[in-house]
């Protein structure tokens, strides 16, 4: 019969299972509590290199029509949001934010942005820059005059005449320095090949060999802003800190806006489309009635019948069934070359 004095003595050294359990919690709420830091470093990092990068977009100064609110078309209704987007294709300083100068510029493109206000979707409508339009204080014109003539404030005010939209913000974008920026998240993938920014910028430039001239020129401009916006929104580019500092780097030599819209508006809009993706923004033309000719010079003339339905959804913020009625514009399709 076997006494407490013949067992073996117990081994005191060997870790029990008791003790392992409780270490165990330990180790993983260690490694979590590491990848947190880690995630906040890099977040903050992120916050401060936008921040930056948002603090180096030029602001243009009295951008937007000064005359008093009743003069001007009431803003869209709820919440949403109407920017004008004019394109230069001239190196010049009005691109980057400088000095406008009468006469020294004429824009190149003409879009107007509409962001919902459930900020599920986006609608950008081009306007042709020779649409034969009446210039407040210098009768009938093209519509890029209108900037030569009196900057970015009386092209908002014209457009503003035009369609009886409420202009919120106004950005002008510099086609040449898109081409940094194409480099800057990797190229992008347009008429079925990748181009990089020098290819990129002769793509929308191109205008005589095309069939429909300006016309397919801005189908070309639409759906290189289409492809730049999925390029940024991939994650070969949010996930490449190399990529994503080029990027945040080179948007003040791309675009400046009216002093009106702060960096937190900036952030919010980039956060808005990031969330719908290019899948959510609508591109389309205004209606065309065809072109003329006026005083020896080529003109189009807008189809006004089929372009007010499209201009009341837009003040209306009605976009998303406006678009799947039979009154809508083509939306640009994915065959453009």
């Amino acid at each position: 019969m076997s006494s407490e004095a013949d067992e073996p003595p117990a081994d005191t050294d060997a870790p029990t299972p008791r003790r392992r359990r409780r270490r165990w919690p330990r180790v993983v709420l260690g490694s979590f509590a590491g990848l947190l830091v880690l995630l906040l470093a890099a977040g903050g990092w992120l916050y401060w290199r936008t921040d930056q990068a948002l603090d180096a977009i030029p602001r243009i100064p009295d951008a937007l029509p000064s005359m008093p609110e009743n003069e001007q078309p009431p803003r869209a209704e709820g919440d949403a949001l109407v920017f004008l987007l004019v394109g230069l294709d001239a190196d010049d300083t009005a691109a980057s934010g400088g000095d406008w100068e009468a006469g020294a510029a004429r824009s190149d493109t003409m879009m107007l942005l509409q962001i919902s206000g459930d900020r599920e979707t986006a609608s950008l409508v081009s306007l042709p820059r020779d649409t034969w339009v009446p210039v407040p204080g210098h009768g009938d014109a093209k519509l890029n005059a209108a900037y030569s003539w009196g900057g970015p404030a009386l092209m908002v005010e014209t457009v503003q005449d035009l369609t009886e939209i409420r202009v919120d913000h106004v950005a002008l974008m510099d086609w040449t320095g898109f081409r940094a920026l194409t480099d800057a998240v990797g190229g992008v993938d347009l008429a079925g090949q990748h181009m990089n920014g020098e290819q990129a910028l002769e793509y929308v430039r191109e205008r005589t060999s095309l069939p429909g001239g300006d016309f397919d020129r801005t189908r070309r401009q639409q759906a290189f802003l289409r492809a730049l916006m999925r390029q940024t929104l991939s994650a070969g580019t949010l996930t490449n800190p190399g990529r994503l500092t080029g990027l945040l780097d080179t948007v003040d030599d791309v675009i400046s806006v009216d002093d009106q819209l702060g960096n937190g508006e900036l952030r919010g809009l980039a956060w808005d489309l990031g969330g719908m993706g290019a899948s959510g923004v609508h591109f389309m033309n205004a209606p065309v009635a065809g072109t003329d000719y006026v005083e020896g010079q080529s003109i189009v003339r807008l189809d006004e019948a089929a372009a007010e339905p499209l201009w009341a959804a837009m003040r209306e913020d009605r976009m998303a069934a406006f678009l799947d009625s039979d009154r809508a514009p083509e939306e640009l399709g994915t065959d453009v070359r």
